[in-house]
């Protein structure tokens, strides 16, 4: 079955669009709710959101589905996404929903789901409850229809499982660290377990006010977070995004460490000769080099963090993630999750007592450029000219080298990204391809 609600993470759209309504919210928990009921127990559904203003419309209309189908809904409200696996299996709901578009502007939102052992659904689950959304499942009888109610102790489950990830005894008092929350899902748990665990926290992006969710801030905007680093003398900046599944790091002189940075540094802490490490086509090359010296595999998947711990599991390997934030250690987490990867960077700096600047570059990474070229529709990657021009890089890069040219699964952007030695070269294949792509628009 050909998908169109979901993309690479759930269903996502600009709110009150076509695919992201009220109605389509009360569908798609009718449909979910459909899928996961079986059984005679009572069933119950996890929801935890992030901040923006369009997450209380959706959230109603998601749980009024639910509840015409017999499902009760547990609401914790703005809760990390990563927070949502772990209370979905801890809590043995029969399924968990995370309302958020995560590094997206306000305007936009999106529904993810967790299955009931806290891991995203694979595709054929998703193509099901898309099927459902098309047809009328059946309702519960009078007798049989759901509750709701509010659950106040979300953070607090939350923090006291993410303090666990790291050696109990291990404290971060002396160090001061900025915290850029994008005021999203994490702006009170985050803060709150730094400096349970001693830090002196520099708090920056948590004040939501239902619009401004990772505006100019955030793992996808990095400059306040920097200038702070510099202005407050801190040790270290922490960038998670609106959903607190990514982050990205900042040393003391505010230079930014990437997804494959971070993962590189914790590879080198947890992983041996033999192991191997999941990611996706967009880690670099650099990356890849620097684990073959160090006897570990990597492992590419497509892009999207589920399609990365889906192969983790099946190989059964322990840390993968994306270039773009996402880090995934699934022995303590079931999905990429921003606060646990802080933890683990921060655990380094006090037992290594090394500087951030010294931990947070392990590799050279080859040159590497990524243009995003929005399109209006079609399919601009079938063209004819597109495809010629894709074929041309390939050859002027021959061994020096690579090319992954995508449509995002989460917005109406082709995504053109090369990586090669010769910068120059590098720029030319890129802006011929993403020029091309332009036209066939």
């Amino acid at each position: 079955m050909t998908r169109k609600l979901f993309g690479t993470d759930g269903v996502r759209g600009r709110a009150n669009g076509a695919t992201m309504n009220a109605e389509m919210a009360m569908r798609l928990g009718m449909a979910a709710g459909a899928y996961f009921r079986n059984g005679d127990h009572a069933h119950q559904v996890v929801i935890g959101k992030d901040t923006r203003r369009s997450g209380y419309m959706l959230e109603t209309a998601m749980t009024a589905g639910f509840n015409a189908v017999g499902m009760s809904s547990l609401m914790f409200g703005p809760l990390p996404t990563p927070a949502v696996g772990m209370l979905t299996r801890s809590m043995r709901a029969d399924l968990g929903v995370m309302i958020s578009a995560s590094h997206n502007s306000f305007e936009d939102n999106g529904i993810k789901f967790f299955g009931p052992d806290g891991y995203k659904l694979d595709d054929a689950a998703e193509a099901e409850i898309e099927r459902l959304v098309a047809e009328t499942p059946s309702l519960a009888p009078p007798r049989g229809i759901g509750r709701s109610r509010r659950v106040e102790d979300g953070v607090g489950r939350y923090a006291e499982f993410v303090k666990t990830t790291i050696p109990r005894n291990l404290r971060l008092s002396g160090l001061r660290v900025v915290l850029d929350c994008a005021n999203g899902a994490a702006y009170k748990v985050a803060p709150q377990v730094l400096w349970e665990l001693g830090a002196e926290v520099i708090p920056i992006g948590v004040a939501p006010d239902g619009y401004n969710i990772n505006l100019n801030c955030g793992s996808t905007d990095t400059r306040a977070a920097a200038k702070a680093v510099v202005d407050y003398r801190a040790d270290i900046g922490l960038c998670l995004d609106g959903d607190a599944d990514r982050i990205i790091v900042l040393d003391e002189t505010g230079r930014q460490a990437d997804g494959d940075q971070i993962m590189a540094l914790i590879a080198s802490r947890r992983l041996e000769p033999g192991d191997s490490l999941v990611t996706t086509v967009m880690s670099n090359m650099g990356l890849e080099r620097y684990l073959k010296g160090r006897g570990v595999g990597l492992k590419r998947t497509k892009v999207g963090d589920r399609y990365v711990v889906e192969e983790m599991r099946a190989g059964g390997w322990r840390l993968g993630g994306e270039q773009s934030g996402h880090i995934v250690l699934t022995d303590v987490a079931t999905t990429g999750d921003g606060l646990v990867a802080a933890l683990q960077v921060l655990a380094a700096l006090v037992e290594t007592g090394k500087k951030a600047s010294d931990l947070l570059h392990v590799f050279e990474p080859v040159p590497q450029l990524l243009k995003n070229v929005r399109f209006s529709g079609g399919a601009p990657l079938e063209q004819a000219s597109v495809k010629s021009a894709i074929a041309d890089g390939e050859k002027r890069f021959a061994d020096r080298g690579r090319l992954v040219i995508r449509a995002s699964g989460t917005e109406p952007l082709i995504r053109v990204m090369g990586e090669c030695e010769d910068p120059k070269l590098l720029e030319k294949v890129v802006d011929d391809i993403a020029a091309a792509v332009a036209s066939a628009d």
